[in-house]
């Protein structure tokens, strides 16, 4: 059972409730004071919120329940959304004071995609003494329909609103008057219905109930016999030892058992050998033989073990919809680059999301990162784990970019007795599609393992944009042909010539950058909306009509996140802390300013030789470059006009995709 809440909502709270109420912990711990069971981090403690995912185990009326607790921050989000893969179930909680925030709805959206019952507990309602119906037409207007406030579970008001959401439920009540166990808890599991239950986790009210309620909505799953499982995070011990969080899915885990994975980010296959087992709950831990079926554990000697991976008979999962928006110039000050390099490297193990670029022309390393308490946090990070004392230079914008329509590109990389041809189609794809791969191109006319290296080589590094040199996605790159020379061809020749055709075909492409943006949701007393709405239009910002409340103006919609950094600081200045504004990441979508950037950026993409878009050919034995826009000319493949037809869904089987 995962927690997950917009910060300072009280989860972490609600969780040290229910461990306490359920005689896991003899103490309540609370957030504030720095001791709370859960929050087992210096870090976390010293801040106040939770960084990490961590977890507990208690026992209630005879259902064994494992307790997730996950960040709640948004530049903490892609952790929240790793875990999720891994839930039987989910406890959002909604702050009584703030309501459904904007990071909240980011969660309900990722709880929607995962497909996790959730239960929702309305928190500090000793503060604000909520209208229990005003929350729930508000809980049902935000998140869904099918919110059910669950005073007491059985009773009529709570089961004639659940029986409406099924037909066969309906049936059910209408016959007997009254909902089976078996029904409700159906209800919960197919995320029909999301009972609702109010209360203080500090104070204790109303915690019993609801840890009475969801041991009632529990029901035990099936699970396959074969042994399966997903890894949601990775850490490291003080003493270096890497440990491998994991859920058990199918069949059992055993020490010593060598378990078999593929790699999220290279499709590679490994194998590892268990050497040790940790049921966890909070920083101390017991170690077992045995993990069945369900569970969720720790793992010791997985060393090649990912965030995300999926280990013997689980299923690929799904790429995660969080990324990281700014970028960072890091200085090592001290600290030689290739140390802090190393050090960057292995915290981007455990966070996927963590991106570190190794620039080799200027010996520079890059930081891609959520937000800056994130980076704040990792700086503490290289502090305390690796004695870096490191700074970073000034925070910008990740921007991305795509082409408007397709384009062909070619590539040839023939110096003296070397020899590669590639030739490829690229056209746009949907916003967040990536970059996927495949090929059209004939076994007839290029071998199948020169097919599949070419395809490895495009799919191993990321590929640059001509405007600013941001990375390309959202496109799909098929291999339409090729050539090999039987004598002289290797294959760093076809690795030459595939980022050469990848690049020239962006030269010729009408290119699109893209930047992110959020989804905002902004709050204001009525006297002050017409300062929000006009700093709102000067951000660039999309948004619907205002919607008033008790004295209160409420906007919503899409902003560039390149506008609104500080603008949280100064809602809170100018309304005298009674405003709020929140943000969750939507994606990549059109620069709203792309002309200053590009002309800010001041790219040239030829003067950038580690990605050149000219080829070389020979002649009278000796190689000699040729300039993108005449390759075409010298190319010497001739493409069949039938591989330039628009993609079909039969295609599917060839493509694969890429980060």
């Amino acid at each position: 059972m995962g927690m997950l809440a917009h910060v300072d909502a009280g989860k972490t709270t609600l969780a040290e409730a229910l461990l306490y109420r359920a005689g896991a912990i003899r103490k309540l711990g609370r957030v504030d004071h720095g001791d709370s069971f859960l929050d087992a981090s210096s870090m976390e403690r010293e801040r106040g919120i939770t960084i990490f995912s961590s977890q507990a185990v208690l026992d209630h009326d005879g259902v064994h329940l494992m307790l997730v607790d996950t960040p709640g921050h948004v530049d903490f989000g892609a952790e929240a959304e790793r875990t999720l893969q891994v839930l039987d179930c989910a406890v959002l909680v909604v702050g009584a004071n703030d309501g459904v925030r904007g990071h909240t709805l980011t969660l309900w959206r990722l709880l929607e995609r995962y497909g996790v019952p959730t239960v929702i507990f309305v928190n500090k309602c000793d503060l604000e003494s909520p209208d229990r119906e005003a929350t729930m037409v508000l809980l049902r207007d935000r998140l869904s329909q099918g919110c059910v406030d669950c005073a007491c579970l059985f009773d009529t008001e709570a089961q004639e609103a659940m029986a409406i959401l099924d037909e066969s439920a309906l049936d059910e009540y209408l016959d007997a008057g009254v909902l089976s166990v078996a029904t409700v808890r159906r209800l919960v599991a197919e995320r029909r219905a999301h009972p609702v239950f109010f209360g203080s986790a500090l104070r204790l009210e109303g915690v019993d109930e609801f840890l009475d309620g969801l041991c009632g909505l529990v029901a035990p799953r099936e699970h396959p016999k074969e042994f399966a499982a997903r890894v949601y995070k990775v850490t490291h011990e003080a003493r270096g030892e890497r440990v491998s969080w994991l859920k058990v899915t199918g069949g059992c885990l055993r020490t010593r058992d060598l378990v078999k994975g593929v790699g999220r980010r290279d499709g590679r296959s490994w194998a590892d050998k268990v050497s040790q087992l940790r049921i966890y709950s909070g920083a101390k831990f017991d170690s077992v033989d045995r993990v069945g079926a369900g569970q969720v554990c720790a793992a010791c000697g997985l060393v090649h073990a990912l965030p995300g991976d999926a280990l013997g008979a689980e299923p690929q999962g799904s790429e995660p919809t969080l990324a990281p928006v700014l970028s960072y110039s890091v200085e090592p000050g001290q600290v030689e680059a290739h140390r802090v390099h190393e050090a960057l490297a292995r915290l981007a193990e455990e966070d996927p999301l963590l991106g570190v670029v190794w620039n080799e022309q200027l010996q520079e390393v890059r930081l891609q990162l959520m937000g800056p308490i994130q980076l704040e946090v990792v700086r503490q990070e290289l502090e305390e784990r690796f004695g870096m004392k490191v700074g970073f230079g000034p925070g910008g914008i990740m921007y991305r970019e795509t082409i408007a329509e397709a384009v062909r590109g070619v590539g040839h990389f023939e110096p003296l007795r070397h020899y590669a041809e590639v030739q490829l189609l690229i056209e746009p794809l949907p916003r967040g599609s990536g970059v996927v791969f495949g090929t059209r191109a004939s076994e007839d006319d290029l071998d199948r393992n020169w097919q599949r290296l070419i395809l490895t080589n495009a799919m191993e590094r990321p590929h640059l944009g001509v405007l600013t040199g941001s990375p390309l996605t959202d496109v799909r790159v098929t291999l339409l042909g090729g050539r090999a020379h039987s004598k002289h061809t290797e294959g760093g020749d076809f690795r030459q010539a595939t980022y050469r055709a990848v690049r020239q075909a962006l030269m010729g492409a009408r290119s699109v950058l893209l930047e992110p943006w959020y989804r905002f949701s902004l709050e204001l007393p009525q006297d002050q909306l017409g300062r929000g709405m006009s700093d709102l239009q000067r951000m660039g910002a999309s948004f619907g009509a205002p919607a008033m409340c008790g004295g209160f103006a409420a906007l919503e919609g899409r902003v560039p996140a390149s506008e609104c950094q500080e603008y949280a600081i100064q809602v809170s200045a100018y309304s005298s802390g009674r405003g709020h504004f929140s943000l969750a990441f939507d994606g990549y979508d059109e620069c709203h300013d792309a002309d200053r950037v590009v002309e800010e950026a001041s790219y040239d993409p030829e003067a950038d030789l580690p990605n050149t878009p000219d080829s070389v050919f020979c002649a009278h034995g000796a190689g000699y470059t040729v300039k993108w826009r005449d390759v075409p000319e010298h190319a010497h493949v001739q493409i069949d006009p039938a591989r330039l037809r628009p993609w079909r869904a039969a295609d599917a089987a060839f493509f694969s995709s890429g980060a």
